[in-house]
């Protein structure tokens, strides 16, 4: 007899990333994986996926009810289907791994995944469809929007507002705002890999480097 306390999910998604919250999951001992979603098998055959590929979610009959985690780090495409799986009545939990630290004084919403030694601090709030991978951290007061993904090892000190949309790369280091002017990343922002955020970034732009400045042919030449 299945253990009551192990719930079922389904994982959207079948690539690299979704093959390492298989694993968290797998560690966790918390659920079973029915199957996994996605737009072509090419991805889910190179892993060793024991549960089976189930085509699209798009086309799938699902129960009301049923719960989904969405293991895609793409920060539109990740939204587009949260979206519109939660406008046919499915549930989207909460995926903390044993090996994080969450304050209790900290606010996180669904559809949520904190790989390993993630850590999330006092006064936080995490929006919908938020991930972080591993040993990335948020301090204290910081607001974080929906479907905002950071990548391995992101530093996001206190006081910091980060709008819905935004990928964070991997190793960014963001300095700490005050508690009456934060430091704000616009909606839709994408910060590259190991920059360093000193200031506020506009909605929409790429940044890089450090500090970090907006991704343009003008200023990749006075960087290199």
């Amino acid at each position: 007899m299945q253990d009551s306390q192990i719930k079922e999910i389904y994982i959207v998604g079948a690539s690299g990333f979704a093959s390492e919250v298989t694993q968290y999951i797998e560690d966790t001992n918390k659920y079973k994986i029915l199957g996994y979603f996605d737009i072509n098998k090419d991805e889910y055959n190179k892993y060793d996926f024991k549960s089976p590929y189930l085509g699209s979610e798009n086309d799938f009959d699902f129960n009301k009810g049923d719960e989904i985690i969405i293991s895609i780090s793409d920060t539109k495409l990740k939204s587009k289907i949260y979206t519109k799986l939660k406008e046919r009545g499915l549930k989207f939990p909460i995926f903390i791994h044993n090996n994080t630290f969450i304050s209790k004084n900290s606010i996180i919403k669904e559809s949520t995944i904190l790989c390993p030694f993630v850590t999330i601090n006092s006064n936080s709030i995490i929006g919908n469809n938020f991930q972080a991978n591993i040993y990335s951290y948020i301090a204290h007061d910081c607001i974080i929007g929906d479907n905002v993904t950071f990548a391995p090892s992101v530093k996001c000190n206190g006081n910091v507002i980060i709008d819905d949309d935004v990928y964070i790369g991997t190793g960014v280091i963001i300095h700490q705002g005050k508690p009456n002017k934060p430091l704000k990343i616009g909606k839709g922002a994408v910060i590259a890999a190991g920059s360093v955020i000193t200031s506020s970034i506009p909605e929409g732009k790429t940044y890089f480097g450090n500090p970090a400045i907006e991704f343009t042919k003008e200023n990749i030449k006075r960087r290199k």
